[in-house]
C-alpha cells in the first residue's frame, strides 16, 4: 500500500498510512538540504526506538509527511508495550523517551506512552494525532516493518 499523493493542504487525506522506513525516506526525505537532514535524524530514532523491541507503533506527523520543504522537525509518536520501562534504558536510546531533551539532542518532537495508556478507555487511539492545531485534520504515516502491501 502506498501513501497516497497530499492535498491541495498539502498535507496527507486523513487517514493512517502503513509504509516501511524505506518507503518514507524515499517519498518524504529527499528534495531539501533540511528534508534531508530531519530524515536522516528520523532514521536514527527509527533504529534507536526499534532497538528497544518494544515499540507497538511508530507514528510520523506534522510537518515532516507534508509539501513543507524545510519541516522544523519531525513529529513522532511512540506506542510501547505495556512491561516498556524507559528508567531501565541508558545512553542515546534513553533520550528518545526524554521529551525536551529528545528535542534539542534529535531535532524531533517525539512522544510516548504504553498501549495501555487509558485503562478503562480502551487504547489511546493513535488517529488523534490527525488533528492539527488549527483543528482541522490530516493524514499521519505509521512505519511498519515489513512491506504493507
Amino acid at each position: 500500500m502506498a501513501v497516497p499523493g497530499l492535498n491541495e493542504s498539502g498535507d496527507l487525506p486523513v487517514g493512517v498510512f502503513p509504509a516501511t522506513i524505506a518507503e518514507l525516506m524515499d517519498r518524504f526525505g529527499k528534495g531539501t538540504a533540511r528534508r534531508i537532514e530531519v530524515a536522516t535524524g528520523l532514521e536514527r530514532i527509527w533504529r534507536l526506538a526499534s532497538g528497544t523491541q518494544s515499540v507497538a507503533r511508530f507514528v510520523v506527523f506534522g510537518s515532516f509527511v507534508s509539501d513543507k520543504p524545510e519541516p522544523n522537525d519531525v513529529d513522532v509518536v511512540l506506542v510501547m508495550a505495556d512491561d516498556f520501562d524507559a528508567k531501565l534504558l541508558s545512553g542515546e536510546v534513553r533520550l528518545l523517551f526524554e521529551h525536551g531533551t529528545a528535542q534539542s539532542y534529535f531535532g524531533a518532537s517525539i512522544f510516548w506512552y504504553p498501549e495501555s495508556a487509558s485503562v478503562g478507555f480502551g487504547p489511546l487511539p493513535i488517529e488523534r494525532w490527525q488533528i492539527k492545531r488549527d483543528r482541522t485534520l490530516r493524514g499521519i504515516v505509521e512505519i511498519v516493518e515489513d512491506d504493507p502491501s
